[in-house]
This record gives C-alpha cells, sequence and structure tokens, in this order.
C-alpha cells in the first residue's frame, strides 16, 4: 500500500517518529514485523524542512507523491505557520477526491480543516488546540474529548502518544490484530486503545511504589470467556469494588465494565481473523455468552456484522 507522509515546516518530529514506526521501511535488530506499506515522504517540493525541534528532515518527494497514494498521513505542525498553503490543500483535495484515505496526527489537523476535508465532520486535536480549531473552523465539529476519530476516509488523532494509537488502529483495519499487535509489541506500546477512550485523565498517577492493577488486568484477559465483572476484579485485587473501581479509571481511563468490553471486542476480531470458528463459539470464547450479545457490541463496535468483518478481513487478507 502506498502511504505519503506529508512534511511541511515547523512539523513534529515525534509525529513523523511515529507515524514511521508503523508505516516506515523495514528494520532490523530486533527485526520489525514488514506489513508491506511503502512510505514516501513528501512536502512543498524535495529538499530539507525544518522540525520544531529545530533538526532538519529530507523529504524525498514534492506534492506528485499524493497524486498515487493511497493513505496520506499529515503530521502536527504549527498552526499558524500552514495558513495560506493553497498548493498543499488542493493536492490534499485532489488526493482525497481520488480515494485516498486521509489522516491528521495531533495539530495537522489544521491542514486538513484549511482544505476543507473537515467541513461538517467530527474530528480532534491535541486537547491544548482544540479550542483554537473550533474557533478557526466552525463547520468542524470538534471532539476534544477522544484520543482519535475514525470518520471513514478521513481520521484525525489527538496529539503525541494518540497518533500512535491511530497508526496502529490503521494497521489493524487494514491487516487485522495480529499484524497490529506485533507492531505494538516492537514498539513496546499497548496494543489497542479505543479511540473514544479520553484524551487525559483528570486523577494523579498512582505513586510510584504503587504495584497498580496490570496483573488484574493481565488476570482478566486470560479469563474472557469466563463470567467476570466488577465485584470479580475487585476481589482478585483484594480491594473493595469502589476503591478497585476508582483506582481501575485512574489507571486506564475506563470504567471495569467498558475495559471488558473492548478486551472482548478486541478478542472476537482475532478468533474471526485467525479460526475458522463458528460465530457462537467465538462469541463464547471471547466472553459474550451468545452470538446474538457478540453481533449486539461487535456492530456497536465496529460498525459491522462479526460474518462480514471476517469475509472482509479474508478479502483484504487474500489481496
Amino acid at each position: 500500500m502506498r502511504v505519503a507522509m506529508l512534511l511541511l515546516d515547523g512539523v513534529v518530529l515525534y509525529d513523523v517518529g511515529t507515524a514511521m514506526q508503523v508505516f516506515g521501511p523495514r528494520v532490523s535488530r530486533p527485526e520489525r514485523p514488514d506489513q508491506h506499506y511503502v512510505l514516501t515522504t513528501c512536502g512543498l517540493r524535495r529538499g530539507r524542512v525544518m522540525t520544531t525541534s529545530g533538526i532538519t528532515l529530507q523529504v524525498e518527494a514534492g506534492l506528485e507523491a499524493l497524486a498515487d497514494a493511497e493513505l496520506v498521513i499529515v503530521p502536527g505542525t504549527m498552526p499558524d505557520a500552514v495558513a495560506g498553503l493553497e498548493r498543499v490543500f488542493a493536492a490534499l483535495r485532489e488526493a482525497h477526491a481520488r480515494g485516498a484515505r486521509v489522516m491528521s496526527i495531533c495539530t495537522g489537523a489544521f491542514v486538513l480543516a484549511h482544505a476543507g476535508l473537515l467541513d461538517g465532520r467530527r474530528a480532534t486535536t491535541h486537547w491544548g488546540y482544540c479550542e483554537q480549531l473550533a474557533a478557526r473552523f466552525p463547520a468542524v465539529d470538534v471532539d476534544p474529548g477522544v484520543l482519535y476519530v475514525d470518520d471513514g476516509d478521513v481520521l484525525t488523532s489527538a496529539g503525541l502518544s494518540a497518533g500512535m494509537d491511530l497508526c496502529l488502529h490503521v494497521l489493524r483495519r487494514d491487516r487485522g490484530a495480529q499484524a497490529a499487535n506485533a507492531v505494538a509489541r516492537w514498539n513496546v506500546v499497548a496494543p489497542h486503545r479505543e479511540g473514544g477512550q479520553a484524551q487525559f485523565i483528570l486523577a494523579p498517577v498512582p505513586a510510584a511504589s504503587d504495584d497498580g492493577l496490570a496483573a488484574t488486568r493481565a488476570w482478566a484477559q486470560a479469563h474472557l470467556a469466563d463470567p467476570l465483572d466488577v465485584d470479580r476484579l475487585a476481589r482478585h485485587a483484594h480491594m473493595s469494588e469502589r476503591t478497585f473501581t476508582r483506582r481501575f479509571r485512574a489507571e486506564t481511563g475506563l470504567s471495569p465494565k467498558q475495559w471488558l468490553l473492548t478486551q472482548r471486542v478486541q478478542r472476537a476480531r482475532e478468533l474471526l481473523e485467525q479460526t475458522d470458528l463458528p460465530i457462537e463459539r467465538v462469541a463464547v470464547d471471547a466472553g459474550f455468552g451468545t452470538a446474538a450479545n457478540l453481533r449486539l457490541h461487535f456492530q456497536r463496535a465496529t460498525a459491522t456484522r462479526p460474518t462480514a468483518y471476517r469475509a472482509t478481513f479474508r478479502q483484504r487478507a487474500a489481496g
């Protein structure tokens, strides 16, 4: 799959590196799994661009690279520096009209907004810039409370590490959960955070001496097929339900119930992708109990039915 990453003066180096770690060329020692993306860096022209860190990057191509890209990535940049780049905005509109998916990381959303690609759509950016984005582009439905927004052919993420969440989400959509998990493992990051998770948590980070609830979460992931509820999780952690729920939300940004549902949907994805188990068995093994319950929650989370998801994934894998 051909990927073009648009680098403009004032680009955020962190965002560039994040996208490179998922879509960039194969690296070794240890070897990162190759997901068969071919990434080209592009800009207004070939040559050097300056990052916000003061480090210069060499850009491989001009805007012509957007002409045949299937995925266009716009990393964060300084919002005030991109106004007036009409050639860039026109090239993005043309790529999108041709059928390319377009995604931004952090303040790259301002570039998409200038191009008109966010008009009438829900989108996000770094929480510190959401008010500015909403004020400057009132036609955009800015959501400051999420990690990323997948609107099909246009995707946006919050800042910094949320860019990795969106990149892994796109990889999961393209290549499946197993591929995304392998790249997440290589990057030493959580394999999956739902886009609707909060950008930041208004709670203190647990003290360094605190073991946290990682052991209970790992235990729950190994027992998803079992009947799990807050009471059982709290008992495993040797806490009251109230204390456990408060601590769990402080660590993950989700309630225990929301987290469990996310893990079960993720497990169902893996089973649908990697096995030929009947839907009824997938429902049981993922902890949903019945096929009807699986279909209800799976469709809410993915906007598709389990059978359709399996068929679509097999078609992508075959292609």
